[in-house]
């Protein structure tokens, strides 16, 4: 019988089956619910954040919820601050001017956020505990590689794109905004610092931010903003770190078709450099006013082949540049006008005037046909876009997936 000085304690059972219960079915962890009023402020605040984008019908969300808690438990036993990391979600369906606003068009889909600039590439690593607190972990490691000797950056692989702080201190301001730039940006570049006397000879006039490009022989730029200012620096870097005209490839094909802006690409042979060459070139003296209203990119013919044929070309026809607006593409008419000084611009220009598109279905606009020509009609269609629906995800709902399944 129980002693009565101790009337509140459970039976010995009870406290079995307690802890038992308490082994199994850990305390889940408060994932912060993100709508139009509080975003901004917690993921401003948040050094580093992971956003679930989920819809409640959608059963891979359903499935990814309990491994999102678990992962956020785990993370936040080795980053208690609140600010250090956060794990968040949004409620695509009750909040779609936030799905909107981040272009969220397949569930779940995670997206890194820091200091509330969305990174542009999402999680697409495996959807278990392990897998994402590793990602979390590594996006919390330091992305500078602090150099002991400046021997070291005589021995740097001159094939990435290396930016090199020069600074008399760490602790410093000048030094907090070039480490913010690296944590956004450490993707695109590889950065290395250098502090006090080991980095003096290349301080003559101050801390330095140099930018080392590919090639032994390319020489160094010099940033020469101020070093305080996060938005100069930013963009300085995001210039030089982000080509003009970037390669799509299989593996981050989803990626840039989810940046939202329609492809201008370059199908080219692989060791065809001299056309590449050509069209980086046009596009930087021609186009560099489109930037941000269409992809500049380059693919390998043999690669994608698919494409070429949405076109009926052949990698024998390469180098054909063609724009895929995500509904239909549009071929180039002729390579050999690129550096006709403003053809590249005016085929772009047509597309966002909607001419591209209109003169497949109608032919030629009635100021582009010369007096008495006939304006010809056109039955048939542009040829389809080749990248609008991609192979889905295993661990992700789609408008595609949606459509087989119904």
């Amino acid at each position: 019988m129980r002693p009565a000085i101790f009337p509140f304690l459970p039976d010995p059972g009870c406290l079995l089956l307690l802890l038992v219960s308490w082994l199994f079915n850990p305390a889940r962890s408060e994932i912060t619910s993100l709508d139009s009023g509080n975003i901004d402020d917690i993921l401003n605040n948040a050094d580093v954040a992971l956003v679930n984008f989920y819809a409640d019908w959608c059963r891979f969300s359903q499935m990814l919820h309990p491994i999102f808690e678990e992962a956020s438990n785990v993370i936040k036993e080795e980053y208690p601050d609140k600010n250090q990391v956060v794990f968040a979600r949004v409620d695509c369906d009750q909040h779609s001017d936030i799905a909107q606003r981040y272009r969220i068009s397949k569930y779940p889909t995670l997206k890194l956020f820091r200091n509330g600039m969305m990174m542009k590439r999402e999680y697409r690593g495996q959807r278990s505990v392990t897998a994402i607190a590793d990602y979390i972990r590594q996006q919390k490691s330091n992305p500078i590689r602090e150099v002991q000797d400046l021997e070291e950056i005589s021995s740097l692989d001159r094939s990435r794109r290396n930016i090199i702080g020069y600074f008399e201190q760490k602790d410093s301001d000048n030094y907090r905004t070039f480490e913010r730039v690296a944590n956004i940006l450490h993707d695109d570049c590889v950065f290395l610092s250098a502090f006090g006397a080991i980095s003096k000879a290349e301080r003559f006039s101050g801390d330095n931010v140099i930018y080392k490009p590919p090639g032994e022989n390319a020489p160094d730029m010099v940033y020469l903003g101020s070093l305080t200012n996060f938005d100069l620096i930013y963009a300085w870097t995001q210039d030089k770190c982000v080509p003009l005209v970037r390669e799509i490839t299989f593996e981050n094909g989803e990626e840039l078709t989810e940046e939202g802006l329609p492809f201008l690409i370059l199908f080219h042979m692989k060791d065809d450099l001299e056309s590449l060459e050509k069209f980086q070139q046009e596009v930087a003296r021609q186009l560099i006013g489109e930037k941000g209203t269409i992809n500049f990119l380059h693919a390998d013919c043999d690669k994608f082949r698919h494409p070429l044929l949405h076109i009926q070309k052949t990698p024998a026809d390469c180098p054909v540049i063609a724009i895929d607006s995500f509904r239909h593409m549009y071929v180039f008419p002729d390579f050999s006008d690129l550096s006709v000084p403003g053809k590249l611009k005016q085929f772009v220009l047509d597309l966002h005037s909607g001419k591209l598109h209109r003169e497949f279905h109608h032919g030629p606009d009635p100021t582009d046909v010369a007096p008495g020509q006939p304006i010809q009609d056109l039955a048939s269609s542009p040829p389809e876009s080749s990248f609008q629906k991609l192979a889905p995800s295993e661990h992700r709902y789609t408008l595609l997936r949606e459509k087989d399944e119904l």
